[in-house]
Order: structure tokens, then C-alpha cells, then sequence
């Protein structure tokens, strides 16, 4: 038997520097760069830059297609290579260490001037990969340019700052004095700001916004799904997204592990091509494990401020929306309705202490009830009991029945976490949006009733179109319309209401899972 060995592709098998800095498999690099015009391959005078680059691939596989592409007008193959590694391929590296990887991945050297480098032409170590050490730019304790908190990120000489260059200057045209026509690459996705994960500041909307600056004929980069929805600072850039008709291709992966094996990001991650000289609809592509569906459509459908990811959704989403309900959300209040973070301490088994809102003060706590600490307060993982006095907001609410539903959800499950009918003589902090009832509705059934509507898939559907993420604030409802809520909801009722197909429920229950009101209820007996 005649052995073969096998080759793999060192780029394949690389440890990601971390969940916002991911490595690009070579072949969803390839699936990136088959987006682009295939007579960009055989034109040498198209430039490419890869502003972000982390391992090379895309350079490489750039230089490649180049170097196939150009055999005919170029046959000599050192000056074919020195041609396209000189004049046609750049790339900015996020850190020293990816800027030798990328040489090494590129010019087959980490020295582009090497006796190794593929290149002949270089005249110092970089060639056109750069590596600049930049400083961030602190104003009031944030960096202008990407909003890093100065504490976390104002380090010595010898650590890396994360100050990348290619989104720390005004004028992103002066690194390589040029322009080009291709932008491609994979940002770093976000920073930290010294809290936990989900406070973490996103980044990676600043380097396709820098991007546009340069005015390339093509653009393209794979990122998050999460702004297809907004969020924290990236409400702006999704409207300015969801508004450019240059956007013509967009592949859109519900699950990051089937671009990325083995890594998590929550809402998915996609990849776009934007042209800058054709303007109409957008073919988008849902990718769904091994399924794949397209559509022709514009991101953002009538009356809509979120992509919707799903072309089945659009048709379900209209029914709804054709009978002009008002959305659930005006019912909704923030978090903080009552004046409370989510941080409580304990000091001891029955005392502790509750911040406030603005997180300038804290009231103390009890585990139990006594005379003084008498109001129930709903707080992550259980319950407290504080004085009626240090209620700063809402008091008018303390003494009626309210539910309240977690703000952190479960995307890719139940979307919502178990709802509580908060009792007259309660409240809740932070960790819960809350729902109100009017006054003359204000019965322990009416509360039971909202429950029984969040419950159903039909609800949490339309509030997945409108997430992507963790966090279910208020206006993630706003798709979700008001119902009268005299009376129980259950899905069968809501799907007859708004007539929806065989088709149409069969896809909402493929989407999202059941959740178990029976439970909820006994809760609550």
C-alpha cells in the first residue's frame, strides 16, 4: 500500500489569541475573497489592504490568486511575486507578534528584507506589513479614538496597549500614503472596560467606519451578527448600515462555530461585501448549519429598525404588524425602575448592602423580613428585604402586582429567563425590566396573564428578531404587540389571531424552544 502524507495547512491549526481576536480559517477567507470581481485577480494594478491583519491569510491567500492570476503578464515567476508583494499587498498587524506572524506567513519570513523572504525587492524589515506601537489618546479618562477606560489600558513600554493602528489616527490615508481598492479583514471585535465580559466596549464597527474613509472600491469583513439589533454604541453604526445600499452580499451565521470551530459568539457573526459604485437590494444568505437560504431584500424592511435575519420572520413579522397594535415595550420600565443596580454584598448571612442606580450609594439589606426591612426586593439568585425609605423611584409601583422578567436572556434557547409576578409590597433591582399594569387592571390574574403571554413562543420569537444578545432591555419588545391581558394567551390563540400558516408556526417552533408556564405558576400559588 503506497502512503500518503498529509500537509495541513499551518494557519488551520493556530489557538485563537482570544474570542475578540480570532483567527480566520483559510477557507471562509476564500469564501470572503470569492465575493470580489474575478478580473481583480488578473489586474496588476489592483491594491489590497488587510488594515487588521492577525496571521496573514488573507494576504496570503490574496498573493496567491494574484500570482495565478498574473502568470500570463508576468510569466517571470521572482518578478511575478516581487511585483504583488511590492505593489499590490499591504496589511497594518494588530500587535508586534501578529506582525511577525503575518511576515512569516506572507514573505515566508518574520524579516521582509530576509535572505528568506519570497520578496527580493524590500528594503527594510517591515516591507508593506506594517507594525507601528501606539499610544491610546486619554480625554476625561477614555481613549477619542476607541473609547478604552484609561485605567485598564495605560500600561508600561513592555505590554501591549491594544491601541491599533490602523483606527488611532484622523488620517488613516498617511500610513502607506495610498489608495486601494480592496479592504478586507477580521477587526478585533472589542475591549474591555474593566467589568465583567458583557461590559466590554465594541470596537470592531470603528475599523469598517475608518475603512469607508479611504474610499476603496470594495469593503469587506467578517464581524459580530450584534448589529444587526444595535446595542451599546452601535445603534449609530447599525442605522448606518442597515441605510447603505452599497451593501450587496451579506452571509449571515446564527452560530460563530460554524465560521469559527470550537469559539462562541453570541448572536452569531457574519461577512458583508460593500461596493462602493452599486447600490441596490442586498443577497443575503442565512446560514444555518449545513442549510443555507438567500433572499433578495433590502436590510431594512418597512417599519423596522433591525435587520431581520430570517426572510420567514418578515412575513410573520408583517401579519403582526398589519394590525397596528401598540408594542409591548410601553409597557416595559428599565431596570433601575426602582433607583437599584444589580450589585448587592453581603457582609453576613442576614445583612448586606444593595448600590444604587447611579452607583454613588448603598442602602442596607436584610435576607429576612423584620418590623424596618419590610419590602421585598428581587435580586439576582434570590431575595432581599429593604426599608420602604430607601425606595428612591417608582414608590407608587411598590404595592402593586408587577411582573418582572430577567434582563439577561438565553439566546439560542428560550430567549427569556423564567418571568416572577412581583407581589404587592416588592420591587426589584436592576436585573429585572419590569412590566406594569394600570391601575384598574392591577389584579393578581392580569399579572398571571402577561406571564402566560411571555411564555409562548409566538412572544419570544419576535423579541429573538429584535436580539441578538444576552441583554433583553424594554425595546427588545417593541415587535411584540400588547395584548388584553383579562385574559390568558397561549400560542394556539396567537397564532389563530394573526393567521399565521402551517408554515409559519411550524418555523417559530423550530426556532424556539418551549418553556413550562405550569412551573412558573406553582411559584406562585
Amino acid at each position: 500500500m503506497i502512503e500518503t502524507s498529509y500537509n495541513p495547512d499551518v494557519l488551520t491549526c493556530l489557538a485563537n489569541l482570544s474570542n475578540d481576536e480570532v483567527f480566520t480559517p483559510p477557507t471562509v477567507v476564500n469564501d470572503m475573497l470569492d465575493l470580489l470581481p474575478s478580473e481583480l485577480w488578473s489586474n496588476p494594478k489592483t491594491t489590497f489592504l488587510d488594515p487588521v491583519s492577525k496571521s496573514g491569510v488573507f494576504l496570503r491567500e490574496i498573493t496567491k490568486r494574484l500570482d495565478k492570476g498574473l502568470e500570463t503578464q508576468i510569466p517571470n515567476k521572482q518578478d511575478r511575486i516581487n511585483h504583488i508583494l511590492m505593489n499590490q499587498v499591504f496589511g497594518i498587524a494588530i500587535t508586534e507578534l501578529t506582525s511577525l506572524l503575518s511576515r512569516r506567513s506572507v514573505y515566508c519570513s518574520k524579516i521582509a528584507n530576509g535572505q528568506y523572504s519570497l520578496c527580493t525587492e524590500f528594503k527594510d524589515e517591515q516591507g508593506n506589513l506594517r507594525f507601528e506601537r501606539m499610544n491610546h489618546t486619554w480625554q476625561s479618562g477614555k481613549c477619542k479614538y476607541c473609547g478604552a477606560n484609561q485605567s485598564e489600558y495605560d500600561r508600561g513600554d513592555e505590554l501591549e496597549t491594544y491601541a491599533y493602528n490602523f483606527i488611532h489616527t484622523d488620517k488613516p490615508e498617511k500610513i502607506f500614503n495610498m489608495k486601494f481598492d480592496v479592504i478586507v479583514g477580521n477587526p478585533p471585535y472589542q475591549l474591555s472596560d474593566g467589568g465583567n465580559q458583557s461590559s466590554a466596549v465594541p470596537i470592531y464597527h470603528k475599523f469598517i467606519q475608518q475603512a469607508k474613509k479611504l474610499n476603496p472600491k470594495y469593503l469587506s469583513m467578517i464581524i459580530p451578527s450584534r448589529w444587526f439589533s444595535g446595542g451599546r454604541g452601535l445603534d449609530e453604526f447599525r442605522d448606518e448600515m442597515l441605510n447603505d445600499d452599497r451593501i450587496r452580499v451579506i452571509h449571515d451565521f446564527i452560530s460563530s462555530s460554524d465560521c469559527f470551530p470550537g469559539v462562541e459568539i453570541k448572536g452569531g457573526v457574519c461577512y458583508f461585501l460593500w461596493e462602493r459604485d452599486s447600490r441596490g437590494v442586498c443577497s443575503v444568505y442565512e446560514h444555518n448549519g449545513a442549510d443555507v437560504s438567500i433572499s433578495n431584500r433590502p436590510l431594512l424592511e418597512h417599519g423596522a429598525e433591525t435587520f431581520i435575519r430570517h426572510t420567514k420572520a418578515i412575513s410573520i413579522l408583517k401579519k403582526v404588524q398589519e394590525k397596528r397594535e401598540k408594542g409591548l415595550n410601553e409597557i416595559l420600565q428599565g431596570g433601575r425602575f426602582f433607583g437599584f443596580h444589580t450589585s448587592v454584598k453581603w457582609n453576613s448571612k442576614t445583612q448586606g448592602t444593595i448600590q444604587t442606580a447611579d452607583g454613588k450609594s448603598t442602602f442596607p439589606i436584610q435576607s429576612s423580613q423584620s418590623k424596618t426591612f419590610n419590602v421585598k426586593v428581587y435580586i439576582a439568585h434570590g431575595t432581599c428585604w429593604i426599608e420602604r425609605t430607601n425606595i428612591v423611584r417608582s414608590q407608587d409601583y411598590v404595592d402593586q402586582f408587577k411582573v418582572i422578567i430577567p434582563r439577561s436572556g438565553n439566546p439560542g434557547s428560550t430567549i427569556l429567563g423564567k418571568p416572577k409576578i412581583s407581589e404587592p409590597n416588592s420591587c426589584s433591582s436592576n436585573t429585572y425590566v419590569v412590566a406594569t399594569l394600570p391601575i384598574e387592571n392591577n389584579h393578581k390574574n392580569n399579572a398571571i396573564n402577561i406571564v402566560s403571554y411571555l411564555h409562548t413562543r409566538f412572544l419570544r420569537f419576535l423579541v429573538y428578531l429584535k436580539t441578538s444578545t444576552q441583554d433583553i432591555p424594554p425595546k427588545a419588545y417593541s415587535f411584540v404587540p400588547i395584548q388584553d391581558f383579562n385574559e390568558p394567551w397561549t400560542d394556539e390563540k396567537l397564532y389563530a389571531k394573526y393567521g399565521l400558516t402551517e408554515d409559519e408556526i411550524a418555523f417559530i417552533e423550530s426556532m424556539i424552544r418551549p418553556m413550562d408556564l405550569s412551573q412558573t405558576l406553582v411559584d406562585h400559588e
